[in-house]
């Protein structure tokens, strides 16, 4: 651990803040090549979509699952790695789309997923950053991220550009009008975003321990991604749940003083995250809750947006404050204890 770090001088900081940029550097040159995938798969509808991912990649690959399912209708879920990986089996997936998601595209374990996919009959599709790696040269159709180098172990601007390139994918899919609308304003509202002030989640959090991130729906993704980045960067132990399934256990955990940061964005599932919200603060829980600033007196401020959108945005947010809560800490978020920037599962 060190002290001698200002918030401002981490590479994390400057690579997140460099996300809006790569967002609306990706939206234009992939403009041509997402209407024509998005034409090539509603001439031949995949029957189903599996998402293969890791780390912060895979809180990405959440995010595409909830907004397919519900834009697309298209059943999705999580691809297990090991099947192929590990015990060399293979699923049939005859018009399956695979969807594989990775900032640098290198993991073994990923790499052999695809490539058995492939060969048994799925569309493979890459959003992948570095497009020069193994798995865009294997893929059917390579979406590139277009992040930019990103050295800071800590991935930041390569997830914002990784959720902004599911949701572009979904909308032209689908072609909706609201959800082109929402990706072609991203690139601002992140950089409103950026500019947010959470310190009171900082101050709040400084101390904790232990603590639960949780989040429902197209924003779970969020609270999964904010859970892995307290454990990476701040030396905090985090768990995301979904503002339902938190009620079937966990809730024995919340007390006085227990924080849970509550990430919630602008549609059907903010009911059910304000119910959840208060039956924590009913125990005596540190209750920090961001997004739909209206739903909770004294949250963090946010940008509103299309509610697919805003789990983005709060991500942004959320990274600025995460980096300034590891300085304050003790900890360097560029380097985190016993960890690489790629890691070579298999």
């Amino acid at each position: 651990m060190t002290t001698a770090i200002a918030p401002e001088s981490t590479r994390m900081f400057a690579e997140a803040a460099e996300a809006a940029t790569a967002v609306e550097r990706a939206l234009a040159e992939n403009a041509s090549r997402m209407i024509a995938l998005a034409a090539r798969l509603r001439a031949k509808p995949p029957r189903a979509v599996l998402t293969c991912a890791r780390g912060s990649s895979d809180h990405a690959a959440t995010y595409a699952r909830y907004l397919i399912e519900t834009e697309l209708g298209v059943l999705t879920s999580s691809a297990a790695l090991s099947i192929s990986s590990v015990y060399g089996a293979a699923p049939a997936l005859n018009d399956v789309l695979y969807l594989v998601i990775s900032q640098s595209g290198r993991s073994p374990d990923l790499i052999a997923s695809a490539e058995a996919a492939r060969k048994k009959g799925a569309l493979v599709i890459a959003l992948v950053n570095d497009v020069e790696s193994p798995l865009a040269d294997l893929s059917d159709e390579t979406i590139a991220l277009s992040a930019g180098p990103e050295k800071s172990v800590a991935a930041t601007k390569s997830f914002i550009a990784a959720l902004a390139a599911a949701l572009h994918l979904v909308a032209e899919w689908r072609g909706s009008a609201d959800l082109r609308r929402a990706r072609a304003a991203l690139g601002a509202h992140l950089r409103q975003a950026w500019e947010q002030d959470w310190s009171h989640a900082r101050e709040h959090l400084r101390e904790a321990r232990n603590m639960f991130t949780i989040g429902r729906g197209v924003g779970l993704a969020a609270a999964q991604e904010a859970a892995l980045k307290f454990k990476e960067t701040c030396g905090l132990h985090a768990e995301a749940f979904s503002a339902a399934e938190v009620m079937h256990g966990p809730l024995a955990l919340a007390g006085a003083g227990f924080p849970a940061l509550f990430l919630a964005q602008s549609d059907a599932t903010l009911a059910s995250m304000i119910a959840t919200a208060e039956a924590f603060a009913e125990r005596g829980a540190d209750v920090v809750f961001a997004g739909a600033a209206e739903a909770w007196e004294g949250a963090l401020p946010c940008v509103s947006a299309h509610p697919a959108a805003e789990p983005i945005l709060l991500a942004q947010s959320f990274y600025r404050m995460t980096n300034e809560l590891a300085v304050a800490r003790g900890f360097d978020p560029d380097r985190p204890p016993h960890l690489s920037k790629v890691t070579e599962t298999v």
